[in-house]
């Protein structure tokens, strides 16, 4: 399995995504949970979600689903609110998760999105809560080149351990500015909603594109994923069946031709300029 490191930590090169997940009917949370399970068993063992998700039912479904796992082989990603991104505050909220989780430390805990808190708070807050080990790495989310600059200057902004942004065919800004900056520093990005959001149908494909999947025997999702993939970007994405999942991981392998990308390129054109961070 190809994998990447955070914190100096090795992980899968895919993330398994929980946004939306536990807000259905108890059928469709077993299912939920059968999948991620079933990314667990074939190595998948990053797992993202938020307090935000659900109000803690993706927590609560994550902690379900972890339950017979060994934790130290599992990394826990989750995030909190702006309003709580003060030291008080992102200790309540970190420890409600934990108990949503049922573990007692987050392997990386990302603010979700900027604030009206100072990031001295916010990075103070989370060099405590390291300190403290219930956390064992701290970041950021969708936040874009110059505030991730301005974080890192900061106290405690060099301990920033990754960034999540938005990153697709569609969205796909970053390439310009945040990604190669991002790589020359070693700091991960992880990179959510690889299908746009939803079902994946968000993203219309021209034919040409369409037509690549049917190729190299490709689903439009698996392609929309090994192209999020292809760097050093980590995807985090959203399962909620086994066979989902099964699709997911046989599209980590897929490794692409310059000629196929060349195809990717002509209908979604690499920035050539800077552009606003996108988000959902």
């Amino acid at each position: 399995m190809k994998t990447t490191q955070i914190n100096q930590v090795t992980v899968p090169a895919l993330g398994i995504g929980t946004w939306a997940l536990g807000e259905g009917p108890a059928a469709q949370s077993t299912a939920e949970l059968t999948a991620i399970r079933a990314g667990l068993d074939a190595g998948l063992t990053l797992i993202d979600t938020a307090e935000m998700y659900g109000d803690g039912k993706a927590e609560t479904l994550v902690g379900q689903a972890i339950a017979p796992y060994d934790r130290s082989r599992l990394y826990l990603v989750s995030k909190f609110y702006p309003w709580h991104a003060t030291p008080k505050l992102m200790r309540l909220a970190l420890e409600k998760s934990l108990q949503r989780l049922g573990t007692d430390y987050l392997d990386l805990y990302l603010l979700h999105w900027p604030g009206e808190t100072p990031l001295t708070e916010t990075l103070s807050g989370l060099v405590a809560l390291k300190k403290a080990g219930l956390i064992r790495a701290y970041g950021l989310s969708n936040f874009d080149l110059p505030a991730l600059k301005a974080a890192r200057a900061l106290p405690g902004g060099k301990g920033i351990a990754a960034n999540e942004v938005l990153y697709n065919v569609a969205a796909r800004g970053i390439d310009f500015d945040l990604i190669p900056y991002q790589q020359q520093r070693n700091l991960p990005l992880l990179g959510y909603s690889p299908f746009g959001s939803g079902n994946g149908r968000q993203i219309p494909l021209p034919s040409a594109v369409v037509q690549l999947a049917h190729q190299m025997h490709l689903s439009v999702h698996q392609l929309l994923l090994a192209w999020a993939g292809r760097g050093p970007v980590i995807p985090l994405v959203k399962t909620g069946s086994a066979a989902h999942m099964a699709a997911n991981l046989a599209a980590l392998a897929v490794q692409f031709t310059a000629a196929q990308l060349a195809i990717i390129d002509a209908a979604f054109p690499a920035p050539t300029r800077k552009v606003p961070l996108q988000s959902i």
